[in-house]
């Protein structure tokens, strides 16, 4: 485990760079902590966070880690299960297959010195970790096996470097044993549809494999190409299903026949080093073996390979990112502010910057990947980026819009190379509505003539294949103004469910359309899209009850689904949350997806005033949204109830939005290697724990952050670009949390009525005091203080 701060004093998180000299936190007493002594990457490493716990630069591509035959989606858990390799890449906190882990290594002795003693298969091989060796650090990830062979890691942007040491073994006669090291031609979920693998006389390995995405189609060729120090090599060889030769140095393997998976690949032998230690140095790339070698070469350079520099290097960069944002904690638990502050470390793991890395067209344009999905993403990782790395959000913009101009569609999910499935809309146009909204800018301008053409093309044009791209039933929207159930589409062809949450979604990405539309001066496209924006009410039933075991709860008005010829269909309520299973995307698709019409009766983002009114009005609003969050209908480890949270803002209820988030936070969220409530989602749930402990959390693709008290004295966020200081402070705070209602604010000294703010306080740094008691006040409650709706002509457009 990481290690904690034993001291209980108030600690101000005091940022300095002088050189490569390091953030640090300063207390009271003049003690010095290292702010990663707050990051547990080991957070969400159990219980399904399949959180990616290894060394890794802020979105790099190159992530190493031990990977595991347990909860491996992120390829370590903190499940206790066995070892079965180090390897390079990795996705974090997805949910589905788990995803890369290409070519793993793993170290170990051949019992009598007997080549085909060793363990070559990946369930032969496993070996238990030691549970209290385990070291995880920024940039760091290091273990020991139970057999005492230890492994350390580190990275840089495409390359990975491993030291394994080897305890001192031997024979029966005293003959000393060799190490060896294996590379298997396989990745996580066993999806190598073919692979090869040459070896040279200094024991370098290159080669490549054919795999399948986890969360998508097609396939994807990744390249490699490993070195290793240390010793002088003994021999080396292929092996193949367990048995292994030192001739010939090269192979290629398909996948078998019969479901039967070929295991194969190479190893190499040394002479066992004085100290035990033997090093590997791994680079990877999608453009061919020897940019793998070259990656490797340039980032780790020898003839010997600076371990601890490499390591100092991964640290400095985290800690330049890590330095925009500073905290006063006021008494606040250190296992409160390891959560905050392991959050937004999650949030800089992925997209992952492949640039220079894309095979599939030329461009001088940054390439992103793992946006694993945009679904997922939107609401809060990658809003979240716009305040504390908005020069990296703004690449990744532009690189969705290469994206589009090179392949034709926004990408909604994509992973490797490769399209990812659609879940619900075109998620991709609340991203760039988002950045407009808040003028996000960065050493890429975005093409905004680019954007406003790529979003159109989305809420027109249907693709052939809408299970990866755009939208389906595009007739059905614009004639209908609502997507059917058993809906007639021959234009393309998709998984013909999910019509509830998919007009819910179409509606808002309409929007998001319209507010370009707007900004650049469209005034007859603005009028058309807000108009489809309010297509949301076409499936709404006015007289649908719902029941939980066959009690009624009270509550009249649903949506529900809707055929072509406008007549109503049927599905529960409560189908899809966790009172009534889960709903896939394939295996047992419904009208909404991952989720119920409970949940999905919220999501409305662009017009919460007419919803409020179609509901009831505020207070039966409230009394739903109460319902939703205490019966068991909500899961807050997916991403569809994280606005929920915060709608009571829109019922001039604030004080209940901070109820709420403090009944999930540490409840819920918190520190320990359970800590997530779901998947992670490439720092969807990170952001959502960053967003509720500093006091804000946004309505994307709006300028609109919902005012909620800090869960420290307060946080300041310095702006990477403006270098302007934004801070949120509380005055009177209790860190028991007993006095967490808003009785008055102050913006810049000028009292403050509004439950919410714009993106222009942190550009422009602003500061925020919020004075706290004990009971809920009128603060943010009258109708001027509540955050704008379309139906009231107050977006801000």
């Amino acid at each position: 485990m990481i290690g904690k701060s034993t001291s209980n004093v108030a600690v101000h998180a005091d940022y300095n760079f002088l050189g490569s000299q390091p953030a640090m936190i300063r207390a009271s007493q003049n003690s010095t902590f290292d702010v990663f002594q707050y990051i547990n990457q080991l957070i969400g490493t159990d219980n399904g966070g399949n959180v990616f716990a290894g060394a890794t630069l802020p979105y790099g591509m190159a992530k190493a880690v031990a990977d595991v035959d347990g909860q491996n989606t992120g390829g370590f858990s903190t499940d206790g299960s066995n070892v079965t390799g180090f390897s390079h890449m990795h996705d974090s906190g997805t949910g589905g297959n788990p995803s890369l882990g290409n070519f793993p290594l793993f170290p170990q002795y051949c019992p009598d010195d007997i080549l085909d003693n060793c363990n070559f298969l990946r369930e032969a091989r496993a070996t238990h970790y030691d549970n209290d060796s385990v070291v995880a650090t920024p940039g760091y990830f290091a273990l020991s096996l139970v057999n005492g062979i230890q492994a350390e890691m580190t990275v840089t942007e495409h390359a990975a470097l491993y030291h394994f040491t080897f305890p001192p073994e031997s024979t029966a006669n005293g003959t000393t044993l060799s190490p060896m090291i294996l590379l298997d031609l396989t990745d996580l979920d066993a999806s190598r549809q073919n692979a090869t693998v040459s070896m040279d006389a200094d024991g370098r390995m290159k080669g490549n494999g054919t795999f399948l995405p986890s969360f998508g189609d097609g396939s994807f060729v990744l390249h490699f190409c490993a070195d290793f120090s240390g010793s002088s090599i003994k021999d080396t060889g292929i092996w193949v299903n367990n048995r292994a030769g030192t001739e010939p140095k090269q192979l290629f393997v398909t996948r078998g026949i019969n479901l039967f998976y070929i295991e194969a690949g190479s190893f190499v032998r040394f002479d066992r080093p004085e100290n035990g230690t033997l090093s590997a140095r791994v680079g990877v790339s999608f453009i061919s073996a020897d940019k793998a070698c070259q990656n490797a070469e340039t980032e780790i350079p020898g003839p010997q390979w600076d371990f601890e520099g490499i390591k100092q290097t991964a640290k400095d960069i985290w800690r330049r990112k890590l330095g925009v944002v500073s905290v006063v904690p006021g008494g606040a638990s250190d296992s409160l502010q390891t959560n905050f502050w392991s959050a937004i470390y999650r949030t800089m793991m992925s997209p992952q910057n492949y640039t220079g890395e894309n095979p599939l067209w030329e461009s001088d344009q940054p390439y992103f990947d793992s946006f694993y999905c945009i679904w997922d993403a939107f609401r809060s990782q990658l809003p979240f980026l716009t305040i504390v790395d908005p020069d990296t959000l703004s690449s990744m913009v532009s690189s969705l819009l290469d994206t589009y101009k090179h392949l034709g569609w926004l990408p909604d999910c994509r992973m490797s190379l490769c399209k990812g499935f659609t879940q619900g809309g075109s998620n991709a146009d609340i991203v760039i509505a988002d950045a407009f909204v808040k003028n996000l800018t960065g050493p890429v301008p975005i093409n905004w003539t680019l954007a406003y053409e790529a979003v159109v093309n989305d809420a027109e044009n249907e693709p052939l294949d809408w299970s990866n791209e755009g939208r389906g039933g595009l007739m059905s929207w614009k004639a209908l103004n609502y997507i059917p159930a058993l809906d007639y589409d021959y234009l393309g062809f998709g998984t013909n469910s999910r019509s509830i949450s998919r007009t819910l979604e179409y509606s808002y990405n309409d929007f998001c359309v319209a507010t370009l539309a707007k900004g650049l001066g469209k005034e007859d496209d603005y009028r058309k899209y807000m108009a489809r924006a309010t297509n949301w009410k076409n499936l709404f039933k006015p007289d649908q009850t719902s029941y939980i075991n066959g009690n009624d709860t009270g509550f009249t008005g649903f949506f529900q689904p809707r055929y072509l010829n406008g007549t109503w269909g049927f599905q529960d309520p409560i189908l899809c949350s966790p009172l009534d299973g889960f709903c896939s995307l394939t295996s047992n698709p419904q009208e909404t997806f991952e989720d119920s019409i409970w949940e999905y009766q919220f999501f409305v983002p662009q017009d919460l005033s007419t919803l409020i009114s179609v509901l009831g009005g505020p207070n039966e609003f409230i009394n739903r949204l109460n319902f939703l969050h205490t019966s068991g209908l909500t899961d807050i480890g997916n991403e569809p109830s994280f606005l929920t949270v915060f709608l009571y803002h829109y019922a001039g209820r604030p004080a209940l939005s901070t109820e709420r988030i403090h009944s999930y936070i540490p409840s819920q969220f918190n520190d320990a290697t359970t800590g997530l409530p779901g998947n992670d989602d490439t720092g969807a749930m990170a952001s959502f724990t960053a967003f509720c402990m500093m006091g804000m959390f946004p309505n994307p693709g709006q300028n609109v952050y919902f005012i909620s008290p800090p869960f420290f004295e307060s946080v300041s966020f310095r702006h990477p670009q403006t270098g302007k200081t934004a801070t949120i402070r509380n005055i009177n705070f209790d860190p028991g949390y007993t006095r967490i209602y808003i009785q008055n604010a102050t913006l810049n000294g000028v009292p403050y009525r509004r439950n919410w703010i714009g993106h222009e306080f942190f550009t422009e740094g602003m500061t925020l005091e919020l004075v706290l008691g004990e009971s809920e006040s009128d603060w943010g409650t009258k109708e001027e203080d509540l955050p704008p709706s379309m139906s009231i002509g107050a977006m801000g457009l």
